[in-house]
């Protein structure tokens, strides 16, 4: 049992998710999305096995761990750096996401000074109002990016569902698909079209998707199983490849409505209690500073997720045939949010099975 909270990967599961997902999207290059991770090695690896052809990540510290590791895959830096990151960027990275000329006009200057060559891929923003430049946009930032010595224009791409939670669909691709096919006649070659995320994936297994989109960026729908539109499971894919267990460090009856004059609770919320009467509970190792509580899903459904304070997971285990021991772990499986934060977290062990 472990003495602190512990997050274990199975990088078998991983490596099938990965496999099957690629089977799925025949004609699409994978870009295995490692960011939920920090980078490990460990999963880069999984999921390359499992037919990814290269690795994105959205932080140059996650980049230089996975070159660090040995990683000789490509490696596409996600989140467009600032101009000042620029000679990092063309050291540990093949190719990133742009959209504005200054950044790329440092990559070109930074390219030259090490004697490499850095490819962007020009983003565009089709309605998410994340990164990308307008499309009316984009083919003055081509003809100038085209011009260069050492940038090389890979492709154009989009983001979608991360921030304005907006569905790729027949209208949006095939905005992206036109954009395309101008960006190329008006290069003159033929480019990568990027398509997005995990939220795409249901698009090209439906056969809705432009036959011109032929990458992909997918870290959730592998790492996790679920399709990200629905946070459903997927293909048959295993959703229990992550998994979190924290040790019970008090298990008591108590009542279960507080006592006393309510006011805020240590994140300025109000929150509300039903009386249930005496019931045990259980605290974990395990807390906000760690994971948010509403994203752990106990793997025995008899299991309740109370809530949280920053140290302290509190649950209901009422319903268990007898009282967790002290030390005793309890495990749950984590959504993405909850994956992203025990990863950052310090206090959080990090276990890969079988090893890598």
């Amino acid at each position: 049992m472990p003495a602190r909270a512990t997050v274990t990967v199975d990088l078998g599961k991983v490596r099938a998710n990965a496999r099957t997902v690629v089977d799925h999207l025949p004609g699409i290059s994978v870009v295995a999305v490692t960011k939920v991770t920090c980078g490990s090695p460990q999963v880069a690896r999984a999921m390359l096995a499992g037919g990814a052809r290269a690795v994105g990540e959205s932080r140059l510290e996650n980049a230089e761990r996975l070159r660090d590791a040995g990683i000789t895959a490509p490696v596409w830096l996600l989140r467009a750096p600032p101009p000042g990151l620029a000679g990092e960027t063309v050291q540990l990275a093949d190719v990133s996401l742009q959209s504005e000329l200054e950044t790329v006009v440092a990559l070109e200057n930074a390219a030259a000074a090490a004697g490499r060559r850095h490819a962007v891929v020009a983003m565009v923003d089709l309605g998410d109002l994340r990164e990308g430049m307008m499309p009316s946009a984009l083919p003055a930032f081509l003809e100038r990016v085209n011009a260069m010595d050492h940038v090389d224009v890979a492709g154009i791409g989009v983001n979608l569902t991360c921030y304005g939670a907006i569905v790729p669909d027949e209208d949006n691709m095939g905005r992206l698909a036109e954009l395309a096919a101008q960006s190329e006649r008006q290069l003159g070659r033929p480019l990568l079209v990027s398509g997005g995320n995990s939220g795409a994936v249901a698009m090209v297994v439906s056969g809705r998707m432009p036959a011109a989109v032929d990458n992909l960026r997918i870290g959730e729908t592998i790492l996790l199983g679920v399709d990200v539109l629905t946070r459903e499971p997927t293909l048959g894919l295993h959703t229990d490849a992550f998994t979190v267990a924290a040790p019970v460090v008090e298990c008591l009856v108590k009542p279960s409505l507080p006592r006393g004059t309510s006011a805020q609770d240590a994140f300025g919320s109000s929150p509300t209690f039903v009386d249930r009467g005496e019931r045990r509970r259980a605290i974990c190792a395990l807390g906000r500073q760690d994971a948010p509580p509403e994203g752990l899903v106990p793997v025995d459904s008899r299991v309740g997720v109370l809530g949280a304070s920053s140290d302290h997971l509190i649950l209901d285990v009422e319903a268990l045939d007898r009282p967790p021991r002290l030390g005793e772990a309890i495990e749950f499986v984590p959504n993405y949010a909850a994956t992203l934060q025990l990863f950052t977290s310090p206090y959080v062990t990090k276990v890969f099975t079988p090893p890598a």
